[in-house]
């Protein structure tokens, strides 16, 4: 018997209708995504066979997203970058990756509304005001760019050859890229194993 902690099942029908067990009523992709807005955790199962099929019906729902005008996240050269990796002998470790980058911004969100909270609850029309609003903005700029490097840097280690047109840095020799591709996985898994123990230290916080 299923508790309030377990999934929500979303059942999936061959006409394509989705169906909400917890409410008993039939649902859209939009209100899949809501759920999601809300944390509510569910799983998507095929009606007929019982398989688990909640990774493509996610996948759609961004589809959904990203063709509504002015809602587009996932930039062109990402889209581009994330399509070459499939097949790759690296792409067992992008999920891992992109999924703690997520969780990692997930929690710096939390502490950037946190202190836009608290900026905008005291501000007025004095200079320190304006600049009690500054600080958390800088704040959120700079992990941002610092999250940008980590993953430009983990990019360009994941791609064993220079983008077309992209000339090899000076000094660099054939002889030289195994080595350095070497050394660009090892800062790698420190940037992660780094990554994981602040995530870590910010749960127990």
């Amino acid at each position: 018997m299923s508790t309030k902690d377990d999934p929500v099942i979303i059942k999936k029908y061959a006409n394509r209708r989705l169906y909400n067990t917890g409410t008993s009523t039939y649902v859209t992709l939009e209100d899949l995504a809501e759920m999601v807005r809300k944390g509510e955790d569910f799983t998507v199962q095929d009606a007929k066979s019982g398989e688990d099929i909640t990774h493509p019906v996610l996948t759609q729902i961004i589809f959904e997203l990203e063709n509504r005008e002015g809602q587009n996240m996932l930039p062109i050269p990402f889209l581009r970058q994330l399509i070459s990796f499939y097949g790759d002998q690296m792409q067992m470790v992008v999920p891992s990756y992109l999924e703690q980058s997520m969780i990692a911004f997930a929690k710096e969100q939390e502490r950037f509304r946190e202190q836009m909270k608290n900026a905008m609850g005291g501000i007025g029309k004095s200079p320190m005001d304006v600049m009690k609003m500054a600080t958390p903005m800088k704040a959120l700029e700079e992990q941002t760019k610092r999250n940008i490097e980590l993953f430009q840097n983990a990019m360009r280690m994941f791609t064993p050859f220079p983008p077309a047109g992209e000339a090899p840095a000076a000094g660099a020799s054939e002889e030289d890229a195994p080595e350095e591709r070497d050394d660009d996985l090892q800062d790698l898994k420190e940037q992660i194993a780094a990554m994981q123990r602040r995530l870590d230290k910010m749960g127990k916080g």
